[in-house]
């Protein structure tokens, strides 16, 4: 059964003016490229290059979800922390 679950992730890229931009994937490679190409998220567009500086693995689509937002809600201090690779929570 978990060949065929699709797997998720959550992805943190740092745009080229600095800022953080969250998103959930399940092809990470293939939606970075989509953001540097300017067919990603509208806030990315104007922000190109994008480098991914994080991912998680999530179970389902929902926790993903649920992850994003919760990072989404965080201050700017707090994300750098976890793409930093120390813990964050």
């Amino acid at each position: 059964m978990e060949g065929r679950m699709a797997r998720w992730f959550v992805y943190v890229v740092r745009c080229v003016d600095g800022s953080l931009y969250t998103g959930i994937s399940t092809d990470v490679p293939a939606r970075i490229a989509a953001h540097n190409a300017g067919r990603g998220a509208r806030y990315t567009r104007s922000r190109r290059p994008v480098e991914l500086v994080h991912t998680e693995r999530k179970k389902s689509q929902s926790t993903a979800l649920k992850r994003e937002a919760a990072i989404k809600a965080w201050p700017r201090e707090r994300k750098l922390t976890l793409v930093a690779g120390e813990p964050a929570s």
